[in-house]
């Protein structure tokens, strides 16, 4: 006597698949792909069965390479998708004129599907749309800081608006698609993934940035974290560290301790590197003058000087490169 199929089995065996676009451009960063095919095939992995199944698609198809050497073959993108998601890759330059897929995107949104935009992708769409609402990558900020003025609420690893979600991107892709999994797989097969990938914490989707947001633990060490808070909040009018030591309640020699043992500098060193490290992006990523960045930095003078020690490079010839790349 054959044994009576199982009615939970039979159902699962029976749900249709989910299925998700992934639009990619020339120079796509890895990171990102890996975040989303990756966990896709594991969630088939641990089901058993094939609950996702996913497209790769570029403007006009053929084999398109990473920044990381890796090249993937991909189909020309479809005006008439059926697909339940589609993830559109950032590629490290939000200039780069194939991240212009507003026609792409009406398309998708047109029949219905989700779209989740990526870092570049997102700032993208954050331009041309002018939602200074949404987010993208912190380093992107500063970009459309300068453009449309982009608000504060940009600092969350994602914004949901409508069918539109604008994340930002690299790490943070794990948890976009941790998220998305969750409302069509039990949970538990979820935490399964998670597992495997190492990846103890699936965070909400409203959590800041770690370099956007404010309040963030760095170290564990309260008052060395209070410190760098206080550094990043007064990048442009630098404060004495005089002035930090007296706001944190440390001695100045415990707080050069704890940065020497915990960050390998000194106090004055680490907020030099963090202003100039802001300016860096400004520097690649905006068309601000660099006298202009110089200030915005807490450089009034020196900039030159101090950027070439810690990039090997000037300014000038820095912005030069990203130019020419």
């Amino acid at each position: 006597m054959s044994k009576p199929a199982d009615p939970t089995e039979a159902a699962e065996a029976a749900a249709p698949l989910i299925r998700f676009d992934v639009l990619l451009t020339e120079g796509f960063v890895l990171t990102e792909y890996a975040g989303v095919v990756d966990q896709l095939r594991l969630a088939n992995r641990v089901l058993l069965r094939p609950a996702f199944a996913w497209r790769l698609l570029s403007k006009s198809g053929g084999p398109v390479s990473c920044l990381s050497d890796a090249t993937v073959a991909t189909e020309p993108f479809d005006m008439r998708p059926e697909a339940d998601y589609v993830f559109v890759l950032g590629n490290s330059n939000p200039a780069h004129p194939d991240l212009s897929m507003g026609r792409v995107i009406d398309a998708y949104v047109a029949r219905q599907t989700k779209v989740i935009l990526l870092a570049e992708a997102a700032a993208r769409y954050i331009e041309e749309r002018g939602d200074t609402g949404m987010t993208t990558h912190w380093e992107n900020r500063a970009l459309l800081q300068e453009q449309i003025g982009l608000g504060d609420g940009s600092q969350a690893l994602a914004t949901e608006r409508g069918q539109i979600t604008t994340s930002a991107g690299m790490g943070s892709t794990v948890d976009v698609v941790l998220t998305l999994m969750a409302r069509h797989i039990p949970t538990a097969t979820v935490s399964t993934v998670a597992d495997i990938l190492l990846h103890d914490r699936i965070r909400d989707l409203g959590t800041l940035q770690p370099f956007g947001g404010k309040t963030i633990a760095l170290t564990g060490d309260r008052e060395l974290d209070l410190s760098i808070e206080l550094m990043q909040a007064n990048i442009e009018e630098p404060l004495p560290i005089a002035d930090i030591v007296r706001l944190v309640g440390v001695s100045s020699r415990s707080l050069e301790r704890r940065f020497r043992r915990a960050l390998n500098a000194r106090p004055a060193e680490y907020y030099r590197a963090l202003r100039l490290n802001r300016a860096n992006n400004l520097l690649l990523n905006t068309s601000m003058p660099i006298n202009e960045i110089a200030l915005a930095c807490g450089f009034p003078s020196g900039f030159t000087p101090h950027y070439r020690a810690h990039f090997g490079v000037t300014p000038q010839a820095a912005r030069r490169r990203r130019q020419q790349g």
